[in-house]
């Protein structure tokens, strides 16, 4: 028996018209069984995803969130079919678009909050794409969906084969942002998984994820255009408009981005490498396609444009190892032993607790100078964790030499002269 097809056009008002039937009890049924089989089957599933969930990308809540409407969807679609060719079933046809619109909702905001995290604006563009999808529920039951199609689809004009209208321009914007939702998702499940490999380079693994999220956003655009009817080859008149744009006034944008992209690959920079770059001397906390984010020591944060990178010098003080050098100047007195005090002085660098103490990094005192006021001294430390700074490791190494030299009596002087007379004038009576 060939089944009967589904008239979608004003759903509620045949609704009506069968609510005194017994049909209506059968679809009534229909529903509860489903909804009692959805849940079941969500608790099953639940306690499997709760012994998974570490290595799973979603939890517990999250999938039964979703899961309840998808498989009840399925069910009410399974029973509708069975129930169609004997009776009328416009009960479950409001219920299967209606279960679809709430999966789409609830898919979408899962999405967007992986997507999005910790965005204040999350909340507003979770309550756009409810109404949005609520709305165009609302008009399918109602039948109003093919007059406001046809309302749009006259505001249109015709571009060589092909056809333009405000209702292609709006689905194709629905379209595409979904797809762009899906692909950032996609992405973000592909940058987990890259975070989690040891092993791999940082600089490969940004490179990666970047080329990936990339690549996902454009094939998720080339295939959401074509889905709504329009043809990508439109696109190569944009095409040469931006190649134009890209030759006089995107030339710097496009610079940068190409410049991140060679950063990225040769790893010659890397998140975490303290670096002096145009005067400026930090840690890289983020590599993106088109800029750097140095934190300097102070707190600041400072946007170098990736070019800069590539065309300037860059002094990066980790590229191979992450110590580095402090340097502390001291006088002393002339009057001074100076094996003592150079002794002195390594033993209080030694007692500091960031001060690297091995063979290859040790601490070590120099003599500079004889000055005029005294004997220059430089003490020289090995440290590995530059990104703390040395304003403080500094400042306590000078407080505990300056104790222990009033502790033994050693001199730091101070500029001073000595005036000796010499022949001075004679007393007369």
């Amino acid at each position: 028996m060939t089944a009967k097809p589904i008239d979608l056009q004003n759903l509620i008002t045949h609704l009506l018209r069968e609510s005194h039937q017994t049909g209506l009890l059968w679809q009534v049924g229909v529903l509860l069984v489903c909804g009692l089989a959805s849940w079941g089957l969500m608790r099953l599933l639940g306690n499997y995803v709760a012994e998974k969930e570490a290595g799973w990308p979603i939890g517990r809540t999250t999938v039964n969130h979703i899961g309840i409407p998808l498989i009840a969807l399925f069910f009410v679609a399974l029973g509708r079919n069975l129930l169609q060719p004997d009776h009328e079933v416009h009960l479950l046809n409001i219920a299967v678009p209606l279960l679809a619109a709430l999966a789409l909702i609830r898919i979408l905001v899962y999405m967007l909050r992986n997507v999005f995290k910790n965005n204040t604006s999350i909340k507003v563009w979770e309550r756009y794409i409810a109404w949005t999808i609520w709305i165009g529920f609302a008009l399918h039951i109602t039948g109003l969906f093919p007059v406001i199609d046809s309302i749009l689809d006259n505001v249109s004009f015709e571009s060589g084969n092909h056809h333009f209208s405000l209702f292609l321009a709006l689905e194709a914007i629905v379209v595409v942002a979904i797809a762009i939702i899906g692909a950032l998702w996609m992405a973000q499940i592909v940058e987990t998984q890259l975070l989690r490999t040891t092993g791999m380079d940082p600089s490969l693994r940004l490179a990666l994820i970047k080329t990936i999220r990339t690549l996902l956003l454009m094939a998720g655009i080339l295939v959401a255009l074509p889905a709504v009817g329009i043809d990508i080859t439109v696109l190569s008149v944009f095409g040469g408009a931006v190649g134009v744009g890209l030759g006089f006034g995107l030339q710097k944008i496009a610079s940068n981005y190409i410049s991140g992209f060679i950063i990225l690959l040769d790893r010659s920079i890397r998140p975490g490498d303290m670096v002096t770059v145009d005067n400026r001397y930090g840690e890289v906390s983020q590599l993106n396609t088109r800029y750097t984010l140095l934190r300097v020591l102070d707190g600041t944060e400072v946007i170098i444009p990736n070019e800069t990178l590539i065309t300037s010098t860059v002094i990066n003080h980790s590229f191979t190892k992450r110590n580095v050098t402090t340097k502390l100047p001291i006088q002393v007195s002339y009057d001074s032993d100076l094996d003592q005090v150079s002794a002195l002085m390594k033993e209080i660098a030694l007692r500091h607790p960031r001060v690297l103490q091995n063979d290859d990094y040790t601490a070590s005192v120099f003599l500079t100078a004889f000055a005029d006021s005294g004997i220059n001294l430089e003490l020289i430390v090995w440290i590995a964790d530059p990104e703390e700074g040395q304003v403080s490791l500094r400042s306590e190494l000078y407080l505990e030499i300056w104790r222990e030299f009033k502790l033994r009596g050693i001199e730091i002087p101070y500029p001073r002269r000595d005036i000796q007379i010499l022949n001075g004038p004679t007393k007369t009576e």
